[in-house]
């Protein structure tokens, strides 16, 4: 006689699925989350069908019990299905997909409380530079001990001790405490008749049906897929909402609780352990009606979701660039299939890949032609730097330093865009050259003059800045190069000094709460000047804003990326929307050095249909996404000639199939990143052709050293 059995997926992405024998008395159905035993430990995992995954065959007598089973609602059969789905189109262990389902441990116990520490205003009698350090990073902050010691940048022993002293004190929290209950019908907003349309093809989509939700800047897009969300409450059902970027999501939370009431659930990384386990288990059992949060929201095992909406589709951070490498744009389209919801994605700039669904009849369109309320859309000026170039050891041009003048007179707020943080891209010795890089990638190190650091940007590695010059010894020899938000913030200041002036970059807006403090300033007229990175370039709603500055629009048209133009048309498109969104009309002032490029020609022409039709004839042309195929295979070590020997092994070893190609291997262009060698190949393929089974093949053939680590990016969208 045959034992029960079931398969299990566990946590650990080293391992298979596992067969367990299920102990008298416990009925496992696919989907439920077990503790499974492994030698001496305990797996937390979850219980799948076994036709849908293989595994060795193992007797009976050989199979292990289940230990038992976790008191949280099963994950559902869509959901399974888009774990299998990601894990095979990403080439990813279904366990790591299972980590994005299962991220947080306290949310599969149910304690009633749970302890969390806060400041006190008691100072400790024996005060040590990591006291001072964590005291003065923890104001007005609360959490557990291993989140607080993260934030304050000091050890759990340095808070223990503080604990000790007094300095802080034990909090219970509750656990399970109601989570509030949005009401659709609490503030009904007052539509143009093209807002109405558009919010009734919304409200009344069911099943399947992806739809592109396409509207100017400031044509109320929020408002119209709110209508959509109250329709998807009225029927009990749940939405999701994904939002690019954390710092979105404190404004956007405010707006939400105008319209529904109370704030929705929010799921992002600078969320305490209570609250996320709170959300974890408010979205399983249906409780929270609506969740907003970052892409890993995606993947929450909603009870009953009725509608998703992914605002502003077009974002690059949509894609994940590390572990499971997803784009939560087409991921929340398969999740919406498995489900068979309804799914929005609404931009201002769709990205090529999402007309295209459109055109060939994947996805419906709805469109927003005209902003709110009668505003206008901005005028767009280029400034050839050629012609009318910055006063030297200055960048802004005199033309756009005249405008922000004639603002600062009106009494109205303006904006200068940069995407680059800090003070400077690079550092060097005037005395000898010697360059900064950081010790662990082949990257300049940025110097951030408001911290007193230099800081790497792609592993997070930061130093102070010597005073003598490592290489020569040189005494004060170092000088910046290039600016930074910071140093055109220096600028203003020298140019405006009366001027109230407020730096938005990931170092400054680092939490929603810093977004609404930023949000309330600049709403209360507090601010006039605002100099920003991409983060201000989308979502914000400021009337008062009528002038916007973009200080090198040229910045991002380097490095031959395949999306490049297309990205800096969105990036400038969506900052000159910030302009003129209510009864003051806008004006933009774009600083280039070639004012012909077709990026800028088609800004200042209101060319958008044009630019993108040429885009995506080129596209066509050179059969590349949407209309090929690309998959990264980026080989790393930290020995460099192991990494170049391993890439020509795998590239030696590529199939020779009709319709593809593989390119390199090359050193990668951040050659070392993370104390790891890099390089890099390219497979570009026909659209028809199933690259992840070609590609799942071929480094199954392959061998490499323990310590060399091969991952696939498919469709990348960091060419880096």
């Amino acid at each position: 006689m045959r034992l029960p059995r079931t398969r299990v997926v566990t946590l650990n992405a080293a391992l298979g699925p596992l067969d367990y024998r299920v102990p008298d008395g416990m009925t496992v159905e696919p989907g439920q989350v077990v503790v499974a035993p492994l030698g001496p430990r305990q797996l937390i995992g979850v219980a799948w069908e076994a036709d849908r995954l293989q595994t060795e065959e193992v007797g009976d007598n050989r199979l292990r019990p289940l230990a038992g089973l976790v008191d949280v609602p099963p994950i559902a059969a869509p959901l399974r299905r888009l774990a299998e789905w990601t894990a095979d189109y990403y080439l990813s262990p279904l366990a790591s997909v299972l980590r994005m389902i299962l991220p947080s441990a306290s949310a599969l116990t149910s304690p009633r409380q749970l302890i969390e520490y806060r400041p006190t205003n008691l100072i400790p009698p024996r005060m040590t530079p990591q006291r001072a350090q964590a005291i003065a990073a923890l104001a007005g902050r609360q959490g557990t001990i291993r989140e607080l010691a993260d934030i304050a940048e000091v050890s759990d022993t340095v808070l223990r001790g503080l604990v000790t002293a007094g300095a802080l004190e034990a909090v219970a929290v509750e656990a399970d405490r109601p989570l509030p209950r949005p009401d659709p019908d609490f503030a009904p907003p007052d539509l143009s008749a093209d807002q109405q349309g558009a919010a009734e093809t919304l409200a009344t989509a069911r099943g399947f049906d992806p739809i592109l939700l396409d509207g100017v800047t400031g044509s109320g897009k929020t408002e119209v897929y709110f209508e959509a969300i109250a329709a998807t409450l009225r029927r009990g059902c749940q939405a999701l909402v994904l939002l690019p970027e954390i710092a979105l999501t404190e404004p956007f939370l405010k707006r939400f609780e105008a319209r529904f009431g109370c704030p929705p659930t929010a799921w992002h990384s600078g969320l305490r352990s209570s609250q996320r386990r709170r959300a974890w288990r408010g979205i399983a059992s249906g409780e929270a009606a609506v969740t907003v949060g970052a892409r890993s929201a995606l993947f929450l095992p909603y009870k009953n979701l009725g509608l998703i909406i992914v605002d502003e589709a077009h974002e690059p951070s949509f894609k994940q660039e590390d572990g499971v490498r997803y784009h939560a744009r087409d991921v929340a389209v398969m999740r919406a299939k498995f489900e068979d919801i309804p799914v929005v994605l609404s931009s201002a700039t769709p990205a090529i890949e999402t007309r295209h669904m459109v055109e060939i009849g994947r996805y419906r369109e709805v469109q927003l032609p005209s902003r709110f309320a009668g505003a206008t859309l901005p005028t767009i000026t280029a400034i050839d730097l050629t012609q009318d170039p910055p006063m030297r050891g200055r960048w802004l041009a005199p033309t756009l330093v005249a405008e922000l003048e004639a603002n600062l007179a009106a009494g109205d707020q303006s904006l200068l865009f940069l995407n680059r943080r800090g003070f400077a891209p690079l550092t060097l010795c005037r005395h000898c050259g010697h360059r900064f890089t950081c010790p662990n990638c082949t990257a300049w190190m940025v110097e951030h003059r408001l911290m007193h650091r230099l800081a790497c940007h792609h592993c997070g590695h930061v130093e102070p800045p010597p005073r003598l010059c490592p290489e020569c010894g040189e005494e004060d020899s170092l000088v910046a190069c290039g600016p930074g938000v910071e140093r055109i913030a220096d600028e203003v200041a020298t140019l405006f000094p009366d001027a109230r002036t407020a730096i938005a970059t990931s170092d400054t807006i680092w939490s929603p709460a810093k977004a609404a403090e930023f949000v309330a300033g600049m709403d209360a007229g507090e601010i006039d000047i605002v100099i920003g990175t991409q983060l201000v370039t989308k979502g914000y709603h400021f009337p008062n804003l009528t002038l916007v500055g973009v200080v090198d629009a040229d910045l991002g048209l380097q490095g031959g990326d395949l999306r490049a133009a297309e990205r800096s048309f969105q990036q400038i498109s969506q900052v000159a929307g910030r302009a003129g969104r209510a009864d003051k009309p806008g004006r933009v002032y774009v600083q280039t050095h070639d004012p012909s490029a077709p990026v800028i020609a088609a800004l200042v022409a209101g060319d958008a249909p044009g630019f993108i039709a040429a885009e995506t004839a080129a596209r066509r042309e050179a059969a590349m996404p949407p209309f090929g195929r690309l998959a990264a295979i980026v080989i790393s070590s930290q020995d460099a000639a192991e990494a170049e020997a391993t890439a020509r092994r795998i590239a030696r070893s590529a199939p020779l199939i009709d319709g593809m190609a593989v390119f390199g291997p090359a050193t990668a262009p951040l050659s070392m990143l993370r104390g790891r060698h890099r390089q890099r190949i390219l497979v570009h393929a026909a659209r028809v052709l199933d690259v992840q089974d070609v590609i799942r093949d071929w480094l199954g053939g392959v061998e490499w050293k323990p310590k060399t680590r091969v991952t696939v990016d498919v469709d990348p969208y960091s060419f880096l």
